[in-house]
């Protein structure tokens, strides 16, 4: 059975939504750095949906219900990219060799929502 550090969490979706992996000891070829660049576009876009959101917020105008929930969905979507990277990352850090944590040693796990 393969470590989970040596699968990278791909920033996208495969068909019917299940992840995507990528198994390569090249950090530099070109599926790598595509899916370098594609985190970073998407942990951009939640930066930008995040100042958007701070904007929204503080204008309290009658009828922007529609364009909160549409905020809300698309912050909601930004999220789940974010946690997506961030399992990604965390998966490919250098693991130790010291004793695992009380409860375990795989940490807190994400709800599989997060991957939908």
């Amino acid at each position: 059975m393969t470590a989970h550090n040596e699968l990278r969490l791909l920033p996208w979706s495969g068909p019917e939504g299940k992840p995507c992996f990528l198994s390569t000891d090249d950090s530099s070829g070109y599926l790598s750095r595509l899916a370098d660049s594609t985190e970073a576009v998407q942990l951009g876009l939640g930066t930008e949906l995040l100042e958007h959101a701070l904007e929204v917020l503080a204008h309290e105008e009658s009828g922007a219900e529609e364009e909160l929930r549409l905020l809300a969905q698309d912050l909601a979507a930004a999220l789940r990219d974010a946690l997506r990277v961030a399992v990604s990352r965390g998966h490919r850090l250098p693991t130790s060799d010291a004793a695992p944590r009380e409860g375990g040693d795989e940490g807190p796990q994400l709800p599989a929502a997060a991957f939908r």
